[in-house]
Order: C-alpha cells, then structure tokens, then sequence
C-alpha cells in the first residue's frame, strides 16, 4: 500500500467528548468517526484493524468445526415473544414496526433466530452435533453509550450456537469453544483472563467470561495468584473470613452515636476495628394485593453488597431497595441507623456467611443517633438466614483453597455459555433420539465483540505518542519513511526495494510517498501504532545502513541497508509464531 493511495484521517486534538484512551486515539489515529451516540464510521485504518481481528476469529472457528452462516439484523418479534424476552430484555432491545405495523426489532443478539434455524433444520440425532457461527452487526439501545467502541450502540460481533443432543456433547463442545478463544485472544497477542462469569439475561447453567486486563476496565477479577482460579467479582465465593463463632462476651448496650449514621464513623467514634460494625441494607419485594416484604441484610461494615448473588436467593428474585418511607414503616427510624432489633413491623433477615459467625458486634438500635453494642446471635437475635452475599475483596481466602485473592480490573471481550434448554424447551426445538422419541436440542453460545477488541487491545498498549499495536491486529506491520523521496533517487530506490521485498515476504507494509517532513510522518505512524518503521535517506544510505525502530523501542538501530526487510520479516514472523 501506498500511503499517497490511502486515506489518513489523523487529528492533532481528540474531540471533547472521547473520556478514555482508546476513544481518544482511535479518533486522532483516524479509525473511526462519530455518526451518533454510540453510532461510528470505521474508517479505512480502522477497518483494516477489525478485518484482521475478524479473519483471526474465523480461522480459529473454523479449527473448531464451527460452520459460518448469515442471520438477519431485522429481526421478527414473533420470535422473541415465543422466547419470553419481547418483555423481559429491557429498553435496550430496539423495537419498531414495518409500514404493515408488524413488530420488529434490530437484533442485539441471535438465540431466537438460531433456534428458529435448528427447529426447522435438524430433525434427527444423526444431525447433532452441529456449532453455526457468523460475524455480524448488533444493536443495543444503550440508554448512555459512551466510551467510543468500548460501549456503543451498534457493534460488530462473532456470535456461534452450538446444538447437542445431551448435556456431555454440550460440555465438550463448550470446552471446543473455550479453547478455541484461548488460541483467538493469544494469537491477537493481548493479556487476558478467562474468568468464572454470571450468566446473566442470557441464561444457561455456567459461563466464563474472557477479559482484556487494563486499568481502565468495567469489570473486577478476582484471581489467585498461586493458581489458576479467575472469576468475575459477581460470579466469586466469598468464603466466610470467620471460622467458628466466639462466645458472647459484652452486654448488649444502647450507646449514642449521635452523627455516625455510616459504619466507618461508628467505629472511629466507638473506638473499635470496622469490622466489628454490621452494615444493613433493606430491600423489598412485591406482592401483588399485599403490602411488599422487607428484607434486613447484613453485611460486615467492610464489606459491599453483591446484587446478582442476592437475586439469586430464594424470595428475593426481582427485589428492589425499599424506599424511605417503607424503611420509616418499617424500622421506625431512616436510613443509618437501622438493626434487627426491636423493628416496628416484622422484617426477614438474611446475614452474610462471615456476619453469621460474628460475635459481640454493633448494629443500629432503630433510633436517630444510637447504636447497640454486644450483639450476640442467639442471646439476643435469633438465628439468621445464611447466605454468601457479598463481593469478595484482596486478601480473602481463594474459594479453591490455594491462597489469597487478588482483584484487578478487566474489559469483557468474549463470553461463552452453556445454556442448556432454555431456549429449545420455549421455542420447541427438539430433534428425533436413538430411542425414537423427541427430546430438547442442548444449546450453548459464544460470542466476541469484535469492534470492542480494538478498545481493549488499545486500553493496555498505549503511550504519550499514540497506539501499540500487536503484530497481528495492526492495519500495517511496518512503515517505510523515505526522507526527500521525491528529491533522491537512490533514496527512491531502495525504498522501492525495501518495499517490494516486503511485500514479497506477505509483510502488510506501508510506503509513506506523501512527501511530508520527517517529524509529522514519524508523529502520524506513531499515532496510528505501527509496530515497525524502517526509515530510509541519504546520510544512512551512503554507509548501506537503513534505520529501524519498533514502536516500544526508544532508540533507534542500524541495519545493513541489503538485509533490513528480511530482518524486520523475521520479527513479525517470531511475534505471530503463538
């Protein structure tokens, strides 16, 4: 390619609105341009980017035995309705009617449409297993879509169905599909985690989510760092920091605390560790006819509630955090100072693991400006519920027994999920058994958000100069910078050599003929994150030497002017050899 045949849309200044690294560069480097909330162009050096991570994706799909096909964007809200999530997914599923006034909606994910395929295509055991793939566009109506790629509206993803006929061929083909992303997020040479996940909307019996580990990720990861256990802090066990309950020791005493309505002043104006305080947080769930139950939970006042784990106890599917005047009814007092004892109407208590074996600890008295100390279950609160409801923290126990955890932060870039029958069972996709009877097709799903990869892959290879890219990923390898091409011929010359040869050795280079001085070519290609530039001028060319640096370089080297593209062939080579 040559670099006067190219569009190079480079900016000196990110527009206001990009708040994170990868939304900055990719802007300045010219890969994309903003059409609307969370809506881009994907210029000619973005595309090139994503067409790489997506021929990745496919050869290793492939590998696998996946089968590429083609679904629609538009899809029948029939389905949906048959699926139950026309109203369970939320505002972010698009919906719109035809000029028939039938209802439709912009595919943000293809379970319905794949299921439809598989009703009406396999008919037999014979058939299974079969794992369809495709790389398509989604759209997500979300409701605050910033970040640029990261969390946009529309987006390219790879999404694949596998279908079995039993829970063992779903697992081995959950596990070919594992591996397989493995292979993909190494060969796009990035540092990522494959971590223990929460299955969410999407449904299903177990998933592992694979994570882009940078600073500037949504997401918490436990991990242990003398093993290999990895979750999502959501998806994490905590385990109870406390092995058996103590004796009671104190008295159970009224004490003021007049101001202290959060643990952390209670404990400083007490005079005691924070981890003897307990946090309590009310939440409600609806009767329909009936006034709402209440729920008191209580935490460790070091510890911070985990949602989804709470959702999933019994009762509490589809709470919500009761509202002021509830906890007035309730408890008799407002928020921050409320406790299990002496509650004005009946409330359920649920106590974390850890707080269950707690002793002499503080709670609020359900009185403005007072707390009770020496807190004993037993003696004077009866028996809890038990549940692990927290988020795990640094230095908790790892729930596989081999050390500590660690937490760092992460961006979700690929999910897989066993999702068992939960779509087979509603949309009535069954197969024909050995036995002759129908039965359930087993589904699993697996998708990677191709367009978010390159975010990702930006957030944890950057400096002040602009983008690193990985080898594999980047819309060029290498840049040649020729100084006064259109003033030497010699330096015309071999970099039409070195350039050739490069093409020759199925090298994606680059030749910058735009004649531009030496300082903005250098700043565009840094910019844009070219891993190689090979810089070519007179002064070096009359002692055979050709300049090289690769982008994390910060000198500059000299190669012989005759082995300078085979040497840089080599290295890119040595960097795709995974």
């Amino acid at each position: 390619m040559k670099a006067s045949r190219f569009f190079i849309g480079t900016l000196k200044e990110a527009p206001a609105d990009a708040e994170i690294v990868s939304h900055k560069l990719m802007v300045r480097a010219g890969m994309i341009r903003r059409v609307a909330g969370g809506i881009y162009n994907y210029l000619p050096i973005g595309l090139r980017s994503i067409r790489k991570v997506e021929q990745i994706v496919r050869e290793e799909m492939n590998r696998a035995g996946a089968i590429e096909l083609l679904m629609p964007a538009v899809q029948p809200a029939e389905l949906w309705q048959e699926s139950g999530r026309w109203e369970q997914y939320g505002p972010e599923l698009l919906r719109f009617k035809d000029r028939k006034q039938s209802d439709f909606v912009m595919g943000p994910t293809h379970e319905e449409v794949v299921t439809d395929i598989a009703r009406n295509q396999i008919k037999s055991y014979r058939q299974l297993p079969v794992n369809f793939y495709q790389v398509q566009t989604k759209f997500r109506d979300e409701i605050r879509p910033r970040f640029g790629v990261m969390r946009g509206r529309e987006f390219i993803m790879k999404d694949a169905y596998s279908f079995d006929k039993d829970v063992d061929g779903l697992k081995l083909s959950y596990q070919k599909m594992y591996d397989a992303y493995v292979r993909i997020f190494t060969r796009l040479g990035l540092d990522f985690r494959a971590v223990v996940a929460d299955n969410g909307s999407i449904g299903g019996s177990g998933s592992h989510e694979f994570h882009v580990i940078a600073e500037t990720g949504e997401d918490d990861i436990a991990y242990c760092p003398s093993s290999e256990f990895a979750a999502n802090v959501e998806a994490t066990d905590a385990l109870p920091l406390i092995a058996t309950r103590g004796a009671a020791s104190e008295a159970l005493t009224k004490t003021s605390t007049p101001g202290a309505a959060k643990c952390e002043a209670v404990a400083e104006l007490l005079g005691m560790p924070l981890e003897r305080t307990i946090k309590s947080i009310v939440l409600a769930t609806d009767n329909e006819g009936a006034e709402p139950t209440i729920w008191l939970l209580m935490l460790r006042g070091d510890h911070s509630l985990n949602e989804i784990k709470v959702g999933k106890l019994e009762g509490l599917k589809g709470f919500r955090f009761a509202t002021e005047a509830e906890i007035v009814e309730w408890f008799g007092t407002p928020p921050g100072y409320l406790g299990p004892l002496n509650t004005k109407k009946p409330v359920k208590v649920v106590a974390d693991s850890t707080v269950a074996n707690m002793s002499d600890f503080v709670v609020g008295s359900n009185e403005v400006d007072f707390h009770t100390t020496g807190v004993n279950w037993g003696r004077d609160l009866p028996e809890p519920v038990v549940a692990d409801i927290r988020n795990v923290q640094k230095g908790d126990p790892s729930p596989d027994g081999k050390g500590v955890l660690d937490i760092c932060r992460g961006i979700e870039v690929g999910h897989v999920f066993q999702l068992g029958t939960k779509y087979s069972e509603a949309m009535s996709a069954t197969y024909l058994a050995e036995n002759g009877k129908p039965a359930p097709m087993q589904m699993g799903c697996y998708g990677i958000g191709i367009t978010r990869i390159l975010g990702a892959a930006i957030e944890q290879n950057f400096d002040d100069k602009g983008i690193i890219w990985p080898e594999s990923i980047a819309p060029f390898q290498v840049v040649v910078c020729p100084m006064g091409m259109d003033r030497s011929e010699l330096v015309r010359e071999h970099a039409e050599r070195v350039y050739n040869e490069l093409v020759a050795a199925g090298v994606d280079v680059i030749l910058d003929d735009r004649g531009e001085r030496p300082g903005v070519m250098f700043a565009d290609w840094e910019l844009i994150g070219v891993p190689h530039r090979l810089v070519i001028g007179d002064r070096g060319l009359k002692d055979g030497k050709i300049e090289y640096q690769g982008r994390r370089d910060t000198e500059a080297t000299l190669l012989p002017a005759e082995e300078a593209a085979q040497t840089v062939a080599q290295k890119i080579a040595a960097a795709l050899a995974v």
